[in-house]
């Protein structure tokens, strides 16, 4: 998949409406290897997308730029970040394409398709994680595929760097709740290889010091 170019770049981060967040926009979507990651992994693939924490709707604005969307809701249980991605998807003229939603990952849509749930998990107690992944399991279609972006419990200088950074966004405010639980890989494999899907995973740290794994969970029917 080829990276954005600058042009589609500056027009998603020049749809939102506070200076901090188009910078923030221009840096994820040109650093963050998890956009291109997803891209990868469902061009060819025509299904709906349900994105679990979509914050400020980023996913969707990435792909659609990309042209793989045949749909979108996002799902965020944070009133800021859904009415700053609302309002980014009414300047753009997609607020029709690309939905989001004040909900919670656990609740029931009517979205059948692929499932994303990027850098969530680890906010949520051991109990939470496996109510949600059950409840994006659900709704995976066949073929469907469960796309996960998080940090995983290791021995390494990574996930301990990844710990410290986490801290301060929770103190800084930008994310409402600090981190609860941090799964380790057997612990997510097991649980999604127990709901049928056939599971890979690979480390997704692209340039960055941070620890991140992608799984890809796949409802084969």
């Amino acid at each position: 998949m080829s990276p954005m170019d600058a042009t589609a770049l500056y027009r998603i981060a020049d749809s939102y409406d506070h200076w901090f967040q188009r910078h923030y926009v221009k840096g994820k979507l040109s650093a963050d290897p998890a956009y291109a990651a997803v891209a990868e992994l469902i061009a060819g693939r025509p299904l709906p997308l349900l994105d679990i924490g979509c914050g400020i709707g980023l996913l969707g604005r990435y792909l659609q730029a990309q042209g793989l969307l045949t749909g979108y809701l996002g799902l965020d249980h944070d009133p800021r970040k859904i009415e700053s991605g609302q309002r980014a998807m009414r300047q753009a003229g997609l607020d029709r394409t690309l939905q989001l939603r004040l909900a919670d990952g656990a609740s029931e849509q009517a979205l059948r398709g692929h499932v994303a749930i990027l850098d969530v998990l680890h906010y949520l107690p051991e109990a939470g994680q496996r109510a949600l992944l059950a409840n994006a399991a659900r709704h995976l279609a066949p073929g469907g595929l469960l796309i996960i972006r998080n940090v995983l419990r290791e021995r390494s200088w990574r996930y301990y760097f990844t710990r410290f950074s986490e801290f301060f966004l929770s103190a800084s405010g930008w994310m409402r709740v600090g981190a609860q639980h941090y799964p380790s890989a057997d612990e997510l494999r097991t649980r999604l290889e127990s709901a049928g899907l056939r599971v890979s995973m690979r480390p997704l740290h692209g340039r960055t010091p941070f620890d991140c794994y992608l799984l890809v969970a796949e409802k084969t029917a």
